[in-house]
């Protein structure tokens, strides 16, 4: 059953301040998903503690379980085109079957991560960004690709930025960061040593520290001032990290683009940029 039904055969039952909030959430799923659990308990005249309390409940450890939840439902509801499956692969699927849980995989993993991120905690981790004097982007393994991909956008638009794929650099990097600076970590589990590390020695800077990571209670989570979610299923048998990494370059991407969109010469830089690729292309086929 998923929660979106299970919510509706347990509202009769529900104390009146639940009753409100469970409404509110089965009426308008896709606005809940847009809502932080501040912002629902204004909606429904309710406080954040009771929007939390009811979240536990139901299960879930906090407001952003019940929105993975909530976001998973509507999801079920999607409808694909024909064909195309969502589940793991196994060893005997045929290509089309593979093509096909791989492409649902990806799409799910990225819709449910814009999903569990509202408007209010994009806007302050694009304002950070905006504001830095330097960014120093940290992740090891998949992650670290992501922050290059990452490193270079924000090259793109004259930013301040340090990168580095060995770790021990990374460290080096953050001991050198202040209070207008900022750190962008990325790590699913939360866990990595290496990330965390550098996050804690960027927090005892004074940086601002952005952690983008998977929604359950990890170390990173813990450090960081402002914390964006990805959703992957990551937790299951893998032989590498696909839809987490598809997760991060969504958000990641999103930030890019609303970058461009606030900063007033960010057209120039990239027009710049790609006349200078255009020059060496051109030397090349010469």
């Amino acid at each position: 059953m998923s929660i979106l039904k299970k919510i509706s055969a347990k509202l009769e039952g529900m104390a009146p301040a639940d009753r409100q909030i469970g409404q509110f959430i089965v009426e308008n799923p896709d606005q809940m998903l847009r809502l932080s659990s501040a912002a629902l308990a204004a909606e429904t005249g309710r406080s954040q503690s009771s929007v939390v309390k009811f979240s536990q409940k139901l299960g879930y450890a906090g407001y952003q379980e019940l929105k993975l939840a909530v976001s998973e439902a509507k999801a079920q509801e999607w409808q694909a085109p024909a064909g195309m499956i969502h589940g793991t692969i196994e060893v005997d699927d045929g290509y089309l079957t593979i093509l096909q849980k791989l492409l649902g995989s990806k799409l799910q993993a990225m819709q449910q991560t814009i999903a569990v991120n509202n408007e209010l905690d994009i806007g302050k981790a694009l304002k950070a960004l905006y504001e830095a004097r330097r960014i120093h982007l940290a992740g090891v393994g998949a992650s670290s690709l992501v922050a290059r991909d990452f490193s270079y956008k924000l090259m793109k638009l004259g930013r301040n930025v340090l990168h580095d794929s060995d770790s021990h650099v990374q460290m080096a990097n953050a001991s050198t960061l202040g209070p207008d600076d900022l750190l962008f970590a990325l790590s699913y589990s939360g866990t990595s040593i290496e990330t965390l590390r550098i996050a804690e020695l960027a927090s005892q800077r004074n940086a601002i520290v952005i952690a983008v990571t998977g929604l359950q209670d990890n170390p990173l989570a813990h450090v960081a001032d402002i914390r964006l979610y990805t959703v992957g299923d990551e937790d299951r048998v893998r032989s590498s990290a696909i839809t987490a990494r598809d997760a991060q370059l969504m958000l990641t991407d999103l930030l890019f683009i609303l970058l461009v969109q606030r900063q007033p010469d960010a057209n120039d830089y990239v027009h710049n940029s790609e006349a200078a690729v255009s020059v060496l292309k051109a030397k090349q086929l010469s």
